[in-house]
């Protein structure tokens, strides 16, 4: 008895020397209070719940990854030097390059093999390389993250980018994860929701989200979470981050609106935890809500965080945004659209 006693003690101690000095778990963010969505969330972990996901998660779903190599553009980094027409490139999942008045910025710029703190042994990015490798980059003018979850916020990116970059923009705590890291406390500004900062006239402001944050055992909901709208001079779009569908994107919308591109979150869903991830046709609906002219789905085509087919998050949106006349562009990881152009991609090349 005492020796097993021993053993758990052991693998306790290891365990918590592990979350506290492994660096991908990150830091732990100076204030002591938890954040909370702006209404009531539950994520429905019921023990019912739990036991449904369990049995569907053993049965599996074949169709979570495709099963061919999806198509992929390669960027020139020659080309992204200081222009000033708007323009996005999307590297898949929610990573996204956005050129905007002069300016190179990186939202949510997770580059890693894999959404865990421990890459080798998490699922594996559907392709195995990106548009652009990050050494291969120019100078970054600055980074946008949404929250601190493992598909957004990644160690190894962190590490490669951060010597590239001018300046942070997180949401309330994550800037203690960034510090740990290496980066220097006076490169990040940490906003917390309405807040807005203006950087050589764009007008970066964080708006809310519902959702949550953490990433590890003890520092649930420890940061805050976001959405972000970036303002150019003639320019404006909206970055979703993750979030579950609720009024705050009316609110945005009227306070924010109208928006010439949203970037939503479409993908790693299920009805049981809708609540902090959108439904398709609830994304189709944001993006009403938010008074949006251009729709660009994200959150899929790059990991299997979910038991739906790796394609059918894109397929229920542009059924729904042609049932409600929204346009909905859909360009392949890689390509480079410009944004306010009259001839975005409409190509179905996920079919």
């Amino acid at each position: 008895m005492i020796a097993i006693l021993l053993v758990v003690v052991g693998i306790l101690v290891i365990a918590l020397l592990v979350l506290n000095v492994y660096p991908a778990f990150g830091a732990k963010p100076a204030g002591k209070g938890k954040y909370a969505n702006q209404i009531p969330t539950p994520m429905g972990m019921d023990l019912k719940t739990t036991a449904s996901l369990l049995r569907d998660f053993i049965k599996g779903n074949p169709r979570t990854k495709p099963t061919d190599v999806l198509p992929m553009g390669t960027l020139d980094a020659s080309r992204l030097q200081g222009h000033q027409e708007a323009k996005v490139t999307w590297f898949g999942h929610s990573a996204l390059l956005l050129e905007l008045d002069g300016k190179t910025l990186l939202l949510d710029p997770m580059f890693g093999r894999a959404p865990s703190p421990f890459p080798r042994f998490g699922g594996k990015r559907y392709s195995e390389s990106l548009p652009i490798e990050i050494e291969d980059l120019p100078a970054i003018d600055a980074v946008l993250f949404s929250h601190d979850h493992y598909d957004h916020l990644d160690y190894g990116s962190i590490k490669r980018l951060k010597d590239k970059v001018g300046r942070f923009y997180v949401p309330l705590g994550v800037g203690a994860h960034l510090q740990r890291w290496g980066v220097e406390a006076d490169q990040i500004t940490e906003h917390d929701w309405w807040q807005e900062s203006e950087w050589d006239g764009i007008i970066v402001s964080c708006t809310p989200a519902r959702h949550f944050s953490g990433r590890s055992l003890t520092d649930r909901n420890a940061t805050l979470w976001c959405s972000w709208v970036i303002a150019g001079q003639e320019t404006k779009v909206y970055f979703s981050g993750d979030s579950g569908y609720g009024p705050h994107f009316q609110e945005i919308g009227d306070k924010h609106g109208p928006f010439d591109m949203t970037f939503l979150e479409c993908g790693q869903y299920d009805a049981r935890w809708a609540n902090i991830h959108m439904l398709p046709e609830e994304t189709v609906q944001a993006h009403v809500d938010l008074r949006g002219k251009v729709m660009m789905p994200i959150h899929w085509a790059a990991f299997t965080l979910s038991l739906h087919d790796w394609n059918d998050p894109v397929e229920r949106a542009w059924n729904e945004a042609k049932r409600l006349g929204v346009e909905m562009t859909t360009p392949h990881i890689g390509e480079t659209i410009r944004i306010g152009s009259e001839d975005y991609p409409h190509s179905t090349w996920w079919r």
